[in-house]
């Protein structure tokens, strides 16, 4: 069974990208407590802002029905690269899915996610992921 969007790249590789195509965004879709708590991506060095959608609303955690509506809205071009980034890289595949049923045909989930997979200890940001790679992100 294959995966339903374009495919997974590293944090790395999505900055890579980000950085050398104009057409190419970020949507962060995880929720607005772990932007608060946990960080941000700082896409500002590529004079670019990572879009902040939630794909599960906090604090209750249900789907956000709206979350289509609010990428296309942020992103009408069905061409563009997106690349969908959660804290660990399971969210982000959903929402890729998401918007390749609704004819965005190059999305990608970004593996590893912001906070990456938790250590022998479980602590994130240790072992992989965006703040682990060194990638630019900032506190808000």
């Amino acid at each position: 069974m294959g995966q339903d969007y374009a495919g997974d790249v590293t944090p790395k590789r999505a900055w890579e990208i980000l950085q050398s195509k104009s057409d190419s965004y970020l949507i962060d879709c995880r929720t607005v407590a772990e932007w608060s708590f946990v960080g941000i991506p700082d896409l500002s060095a590529l004079n670019k802002q990572a879009y902040l959608i939630e794909w599960t609303k906090f604090p209750d955690g249900s789907q956000n029905l709206h979350f289509v509506d609010q990428t296309q809205e942020k992103i009408p071009d069905r061409e563009a690269i997106i690349f969908f980034l959660c804290r660990s890289g399971h969210r982000s595949m959903a929402a890729a899915a998401s918007m390749t049923a609704a004819g965005y045909p190059r999305c990608y989930n970004i593996l590893e996610g912001f906070e990456g997979n938790p250590d022998h200890d479980n602590h994130r940001s240790t072992v992989d992921g965006w703040k682990f790679s060194e990638l630019p992100w900032q506190q808000t």
